[in-house]
């Protein structure tokens, strides 16, 4: 490889960490032809991409970066290859561990991920359960979502609770104004007979004044 080769591939390392510096630094050292395919398409069908880098052309593109990546610069040695997923920060961390079920690479060297560094393959584990920023602003998201959920659905599951309810009501006052205008009717009424006895009363003053005269 000359030196214009070496260049190019500095650029074009580079600016796939300006497109996503979310990335992966793996040893797949030792894995044979056959194995090293089979990792190939595990990455391929989990939509991993795995690339083979020179240490000293991948430490140039680093420098190049306008991030720190100072932190990665003692693990750039021996086999090193790396590691990216366009859709979830965890997915090469999860590629690894699948892998490591059946067999001892690739180890974990290091990892960037939303800007915080993870060198040595102990963090494997964490990376792998580790979510990203979509996927922690949807649980957010669904959490914000649930306690209108519950109303909602306890006024579906209560709603014909809730209409007996307002009936009963609805007839407690349809029997208060009936008992009202009942009380009423019968005054009316006393005040009628009240009336017509006063009226007899006079009419007997009457007829016996009469009488006398």
């Amino acid at each position: 490889m000359n030196k214009e080769e070496k260049n190019q591939l500095i650029d074009v390392i580079d600016n796939m960490l300006n497109e996503n510096n979310n990335f992966y630094l793996a040893d797949i050292s030792g894995l044979t032809a056959e194995e090293s395919s089979s990792l190939r398409r595990l990455c391929y069908k989990r939509e991993v991409s795995l690339q083979v880098v020179k240490n000293t052309l991948l430490k140039k593109a680093l420098e190049r970066n306008g991030v720190d990546f100072s932190s990665l610069y003692d693990v750039l040695t021996g086999n090193t290859s790396i590691m990216r997923s366009e859709e979830s920060g965890n997915a090469p961390a999860k590629v690894i561990k699948e892998f490591r079920k059946k067999h001892k690479k690739p180890i974990l060297k290091a990892a960037h991920i939303e800007e915080t560094f993870y060198i040595g393959d102990e963090h494997l584990g964490t990376l792998s359960d580790l979510k990203s920023k979509n996927e922690l602003i949807g649980d957010i998201i669904t959490l914000l979502q649930s306690p209108a959920k519950h109303v909602v659905s306890s006024l579906q599951s209560g709603g014909s609770k809730l209409s007996g309810i307002i009936k009963s009501l609805q007839d407690d006052v349809s029997r208060e104004a009936s008992k009202n205008n009942q009380v009423e009717e019968n005054k009316v009424d006393d005040q009628v007979e009240e009336n017509k006895v006063d009226d007899q009363v006079e009419e007997n003053k009457e007829t016996n004044s009469s009488k006398e005269e």
